[in-house]
């Protein structure tokens, strides 16, 4: 059995996606051990994995939390700039301390969030394979493919394929110091030239392929597995579940990170005034302080058992992280999308793309036309037709089955795994 390091940014939209995998390795008698900042430290053992710190001066305990107050005010490009910084700060640490913690760990592979490709160039130097997990919707950039943080639909008019083309071209520069980094440490290492920053055995994303666009470029070895979603590997969570009124109930979450947004909240409670349904607002870990009294009398929570929720909504409203849009449609659950930055745009598309729900882009998000959303969501079958349809291909798909698997072959004969 191998020693398997995990490491993604301690973000809850992340490791709800790592964790499950780290989980079900260990189950197959494996060891792991998840690599990062303090603040990861509790769920990762409360999922039962073994923890290593990383960066514990530039992020001690409590960082995090700061960070993602001032990333929860922001949105569209600023926030996913505030996010890249963030990004490429911690890669730097890993790789300044990843070799020798990893050493000193005894670690036999990784595996990476495609967010942290920093990962795989360390697995390089100390000449050990690795896997990369997207957590996100994939980076992969192809032209019919409009950019993650668009909400674009999938279309082949060739001056939608130019558009996206000449967006690709003016916003990769948001990269380039990213990838400066990841260049001068390779010569300083005497690696070989990046072919990809993704491994090159094996790619996984918890998408089902029905989830995401048309893909002409991908490689072989990329793999669309579906979900990997662990009740057991969260923390339980208090819910007033005597306060539900048995009303359809309209669930709404903006994740973790945008959810100091509180006009974002004021207007979804208005959008609800006059709906024959019961909302119920989780703040993603925000203070209920934080919000002025709210019209309609919602059910406001600072965090939410967002599973246990969503076996009982008729429609959720959500920023569309990857990972609530993924839990939303394994309930068969339709949605209406507020994107606000980084991937969720392109999410939020792709829920417009599939007919499992409409789309209020944040710019223009009154409560008037949320209101109109909603009623379309919950009156039209077609909505949960389409998600009901989404969650059939989940369930047949091969979830964290299928990826332990990929990662297993791909570690053990160090070879591409292609798709079958």
């Amino acid at each position: 059995m191998s020693h398997i390091g995990l490491l993604c940014p301690a973000e809850t939209g992340h490791l709800n996606t790592m964790l499950p995998l780290g989980r079900e390795l260990q189950r197959r008698g494996h060891r792991v051990t998840f690599f990062g900042i303090l603040d990861a430290e509790s769920k990762v053992l409360t999922a039962g994995l073994e923890f290593r710190s990383i960066g514990e001066t530039e992020f001690p305990a409590g960082a995090s939390e700061k960070l993602f107050a001032e990333l929860g005010q922001l949105s569209g490009l600023a926030a996913l700039r505030y996010t890249m910084d963030w990004i490429e700060k911690s890669a730097l640490i890993f790789l300044e301390e990843g070799p020798s913690v990893l050493t000193d760990a005894k670690v036999d592979a990784l595996l990476v969030d495609q967010i942290a490709p920093e990962g795989g160039i360390v697995s390089d130097f100390l000449d050990i394979p690795f896997v990369t997990l997207c957590s996100a919707l994939p980076f992969n950039q192809e032209p019919t493919v409009p950019p993650f943080f668009t909400t674009w639909i999938y279309n082949l008019a060739w001056w939608a394929v130019l558009r996206n083309r000449v967006v690709y071209q003016l916003t990769n520069p948001f990269g380039k110091s990213m990838q400066t980094l990841r260049t001068n440490y390779r010569k300083l290492w005497q690696l070989p030239a990046e072919v990809s920053a993704d491994s090159q055995l094996a790619v996984l994303t918890h998408q089902p392929a029905e989830f995401e666009y048309p893909r002409q470029d991908l490689p072989s070895y990329f793999h669309f597995t579906g979900p990997y979603h662990d009740r057991s590997s969260r923390k339980p969570v208090d819910f007033p579940w005597d306060k539900l009124t048995g009303k359809p109930l309209i669930y709404a979450s903006m994740g973790t990170l945008q959810n100091q947004l509180t006009d974002v909240f004021q207007t979804i409670a208005n959008a609800c005034v006059g709906l024959d349904a019961q909302l119920v607002i989780s703040l993603g870990g925000a203070s209920i302080d934080s919000l002025p009294e709210l019209p309609g009398n919602p059910l406001v929570v600072s965090y939410a058992p967002q599973l246990d929720l969503l076996e009982r909504a008729a429609v959720v409203i959500t920023h569309a992280g990857m990972n609530t849009a993924l839990e939303c449609l394994t309930s068969g659950v339709p949605m209406v999308a507020i994107p606000v930055t980084n991937d969720q745009p392109g999410v939020a598309a792709r829920i417009a793309w599939t007919g499992a729900g409409e789309i209020v882009p944040l710019s223009k998000l009154t409560a008037k036309k949320l209101h109109a959303a909603l009623q379309l969501v919950l009156t039209q079958e077609s909505y949960r037709q389409n998600a009901l349809r989404l969650k059939q291909a989940i369930a047949a798909s091969g979830g964290v089955t299928q990826a332990a698997d990929i990662i297993e072959q791909a570690i053990s004969s160090r070879k591409p795994i292609n798709r079958v």
